[in-house]
């Protein structure tokens, strides 16, 4: 819905008489809705309609403002009355249904989050705004069936739907939706869009799902917008999938349906078909209007169109977007007009679903859901903490989400092709590539993130230790507990040596928090183009690593662990992790000029010699 119908028609909720007619498809597998009407419910509204909508009135504009002292102040009972929808809805529970429209929209949002209307507007002050609306809204109507979520967030044409961006540095566009308002924060409160390899990654939608799943566990959660049936179809399609992958808990794909109009039967049914399929996600169609001044011709669309919303079975309900004609939002989408006359499409309408009803069909509105299946670790057993964590060993993801909304997957891939060389892992995406040390992750994009079962001993003071390589500076990672926040950004540096070397391990650390028994950690990408072998929990702050990275040329690990003037066996690998031989040398410095004199090695490049005594190793550049 892009645009706010002013016009008004002075009906009441209260004080009409009640119609008891059922209403078309009273009985039905899914509802046949519609919307408010000039900001009133019409008392032939359940007559004809058994799930409704307002129009204007559960919109973040209408409802939430602030006193002179910044104060929030939410009104649900004003202009198109939020309240009363929902009452008429309760009115008859079980029956009649009430889906609120929307939660987070760059249009009609409040005017105290414009930069331009209020210049004081932070980042922080944005995110404790919206904060107070979830949490208001959720007081007011704890047991919300249908929530739009979020509301036209698609990126296309180099600005989203509407305008939620400038000057939010969430992302590269320019919104020219609302000059006057100078743009908000939204976007940068609600977590950022990053773009990764050219492709938005929604965070801030992400986040405000998140946030909705924790104030209404059973509410079917709604991602809404337009023109995804004509010019923006593939990049929905995107950013739906990017949103599930990235573990957005999103129940069903809004399909505003103001673009059918001439659509033919067979384009319409394969379009919804593509939709649903690409995304895996049941539809909803939710804003469906017919702008034709021509009766005929608005009462074909309906009758190419309805039959497949109502006889397929994961298109979960349908809500028409306005039925008086004249007070709808667009010219000639109403299908009665204001005295009561029903256009060609209203009478089709009726008389459809008189010889229909029994035809829908709905899996998705009231299906049991399906029992998520927890991510389980890769070994059987949780990673022991203190102790080590090979990278590669992700967990298993399970499957579904859980009803606190965090899902069960157990990592995310940006890029789904295998970049590496190893088949470790086949089938995941997660580029693992065969090393002297073993398998490490290898070609991290910003956004990836994988996550391993712990299971903490003790609680309390811990150092966490990362394995890592970089060929520049602009790498970085950071690591969460139970989805909430463990470390800050941590920089991976670049080679000791200078070079472009993937090979040159550093170890980067970060003081941390623990509670005892089973969590899941994450490694997350920050900054992309990093190596990543394993991790280390010690106990303890600012505690000394177990097993630090051996300087090249020098012979440290020998100092700590054994005689360095003691004879020991180093084992050598090439750069594919195949191991050559074995030699003896006192010392990793001796053991390197070994090697580089060895007619044994017939070409140049990297070489690993791995201690027989300690298990450490140390990387050697041998030129021929």
């Amino acid at each position: 819905m892009k645009k706010l119908s002013l016009s008004l028609t002075f009906f009441s909720i209260v004080g009409l008489a009640s119609i008891a007619n059922a209403a078309l498809a009273d009985g039905g597998a899914k509802f046949l809705g519609n919307i408010t009407t000039s900001s009133q419910i019409r008392s032939d509204m359940g007559t004809y309609w058994n799930q409704i909508t307002n129009e204007n009135g559960c919109k973040w504009g209408t409802i939430h403002s602030v006193d002179n002292s910044g104060k929030s102040k939410f009104n649900f009972n004003g202009f198109d009355s939020c309240e009363n929808g929902y009452k008429w809805a309760k009115e008859k529970p079980g029956e009649r249904h009430f889906k609120f429209h929307a939660l987070i929209w760059g249009s009609q949002k409040p005017d105290f989050l414009c930069t331009a209307k209020n210049p004081g507007i932070t980042v922080e002050k944005t995110k404790q705004y919206i904060t107070e609306w979830f949490d208001a809204v959720a007081a007011k109507f704890p047991d919300l069936e249908y929530i739009d979520v979020v509301n036209e967030a698609i990126w296309a044409g180099n600005n989203y739907h509407s305008g939620y961006n400038k000057p939010a540095n969430g992302a590269e566009g320019i919104s020219t939706d609302d000059p006057s308002c100078g743009g908000t924060y939204i976007i940068d409160a609600l977590g950022g869009d990053r773009v990764v390899n050219g492709k938005h990654q929604y965070d801030f939608v992400k986040t405000a799902f998140v946030m909705a799943r924790e104030r209404w566990p059973h509410a079917k959660l709604i991602y809404n917008d337009y023109n995804t049936l004509s010019w923006q179809m593939n990049e929905g399609i995107e950013m739906i999938q990017t949103l599930l992958k990235n573990g957005a808990p999103i129940d069903f794909y809004g399909q505003q349906a103001h673009d059918c109009k001439g659509m033919s039967k067979s384009d319409f049914e394969s379009k919804l078909t593509k939709i649903h399929n690409e995304t895996g996600l049941p539809l909803l169609i939710s804003e469906y209007d017919i702008g034709e001044a021509d009766d005929n011709k608005q009462k074909n669309d309906y009758a190419n169109q309805i039959p497949f919303m109502w006889e397929t079975e994961w298109i979960g309900g349908i809500t028409i977007w306005g039925y008086i004609n004249g007070a709808t939002w667009a010219a000639n989408t109403g299908i009665m007009e204001k005295d009561g006359r029903k256009r060609a499409a209203m009478v089709w309408l009726e008389d459809y679903f008189a010889k229909n009803l029994d035809k829908g069909k709905n899996t998705t509105g009231s299906i049991t859901p399906v029992e998520p299946e927890p991510q389980v670790p890769f070994k059987g057993q949780p990673f022991a903490v203190p102790g080590k964590i090979e990278a590669e060993d992700f967990d298993i993801p399970g499957k579904g989400r859980n009803s606190d909304g965090t899902t069960n997957n157990s990592y995310s891939e940006a890029d789904s092709e295998n970049h590496g060389d190893s088949d470790y892992r086949d089938g995941t995406g997660v580029d693992l590539y065969k090393k002297a040390t073993g398998i490490i992750v290898g070609y991290n994009n910003e956004g990836d993130w994988l996550e391993y079962t712990i299971n903490v001993s003790e609680a309390g003071e811990y150092t966490l230790f990362a394995a890592v390589a970089a060929a520049g500076n602009t790498s970085s990672l950071q690591f969460s507990l139970d989805e909430k926040e463990l470390t800050e950004v941590i920089s991976v540096p670049a080679a000791k040596s200078g070079e472009e070397n993937y090979d040159d391990y550093n170890k980067v650390s970060a003081n941390v928090t623990l509670s005892a028994g089973k969590h899941i950690l994450r490694m997350t990408v920050t900054g992309a183009w990093f190596d990543i072998d394993y991790i280390t929990l010690v106990k303890g702050a600012n505690a000394t690593d177990p097993e630090p990275i051996v300087e090249p040329g020098t012979d440290a690990i020998a100092d700590i662990h054994f005689d360095k003037n003691a004879l020991q066996d180093y084992y050598v690998f090439d750069q594919q992790g195949v191991r050559l031989g074995l030699l003896s040398a006192y010392g990793f410095k001796a053991a390197a000029e070994s090697l580089k004199s060895s007619s044994a090695v017939k070409s140049s490049g990297i070489y690993y010699l791995r201690s027989r005594t300690t298990g450490q190793m140390q990387s050697v550049r041998i030129a021929r």
